[in-house]
């Protein structure tokens, strides 16, 4: 029984591979659901907060933490954007300077040509990161499970994260300490051990479910390279999972690479952030130790 289902599978997949191919104006559209926890303790800064203010913080945050994406795709491209017609922000106020600059803008990806570009904006400048599209080691695992309507296969990886933490960093987290330099002093010709200090890269595992049933080496955000669609990823604290596919939609949508904006790597981008977090702290921190609204704000 379970080697004729598994003909059936296979030929319902070659007829679909086959279809799929000679169709020269083939899209998709994937739905993903993205959902980020955050440990509200690090932006205690010395303080205990309740249970009321941790939840009051995540309220405030879910929009931020909470998003809906759509992947459109064909053989070759995708663009993985936020959904415009949900992220209407709370309150009717609209997104924050602050809120859209650490929100990821649209991605694209070239399989064909090994390309990955995002549209970014911060802070009120545009940027263009640029970079070579480097394939995960994936590992082919043998467990299923059914996304939807999908049969989907199990794969995992280790990943470098290059996601901005927001908080305030713990001391000497994320550091070591490097080999031991001797400086010779020149008055007293001795010799002062000197030790620096270096980020840690941070590696995360990620675990992917993809379905052979739509084959097409694409996947939200920078995921890519299985032999299948992705439908489902978990990536340190950040899971997406895809909660609608409409294929060949009647309207299709022309993807487009983002072209606008000061050309910059991804590393050269969180460079750009981090100074700037940096800049925000230390400005606050000189103009703490004031109470009261009436400090807040140019």
């Amino acid at each position: 029984m379970k080697t004729s289902t598994i003909k059936i599978f296979t030929s319902c997949l070659i007829l679909l591979v086959t279809a799929l191919s000679h169709s020269q104006d083939f899209q998709g559209k994937a739905y993903y659901f993205s959902k980020t926890t955050m440990d509200m303790s690090r932006f205690n800064r010395g303080r205990q907060m309740s249970e009321q203010q941790k939840k009051q913080m995540e309220a405030r945050m879910k929009s931020w933490l909470e998003k809906t994406y759509i992947l459109t795709f064909n053989k070759e491209e995708s663009i993985f954007k936020e959904d415009e017609k949900l992220s209407s922000p709370v309150n009717g106020r609209g997104s924050s300077v602050w809120g859209s600059s650490f929100s990821p803008g649209p991605q694209y990806k070239n399989i064909k040509d090994r390309l990955f570009l995002q549209d970014q904006e911060f802070f009120g400048k545009q940027f263009l990161i640029k970079e070579d599209l480097q394939p995960l080691e994936w590992k082919m695992g043998t467990e299923t499970k059914n996304i939807g309507q999908y049969l989907c296969f199990k794969a995992t990886a280790k990943k470098l994260s290059t996601e901005i933490d927001m908080s305030r960093p713990k001391r000497g987290e994320n550091k070591q300490k490097l080999d031991t330099l001797k400086v010779k002093d020149s008055a007293s010709v001795k010799e002062t051990e000197v030790r620096e200090e270096k980020e840690v890269p941070k590696m995360i595992d990620v675990i992917a479910w993809y379905t052979p049933q739509i084959p097409v080496s694409q996947g939200p955000s920078d995921y890519w390279g299985l032999p299948g669609l992705i439908l489902e990823v978990s990536a340190g604290n950040k899971v997406m999972l895809c909660s609608k596919i409409v294929i060949n939609p009647e309207e299709k949508t022309k993807i487009e690479a983002p072209k606008k904006g000061q050309e910059v790597t991804k590393k050269e981008y969180n460079t750009i952030i981090t100074n700037k977090m940096k800049e925000f702290r230390e400005s606050r921190g000189r103009n703490g130790g004031r109470s009261g609204g009436g400090g807040r704000g140019r």
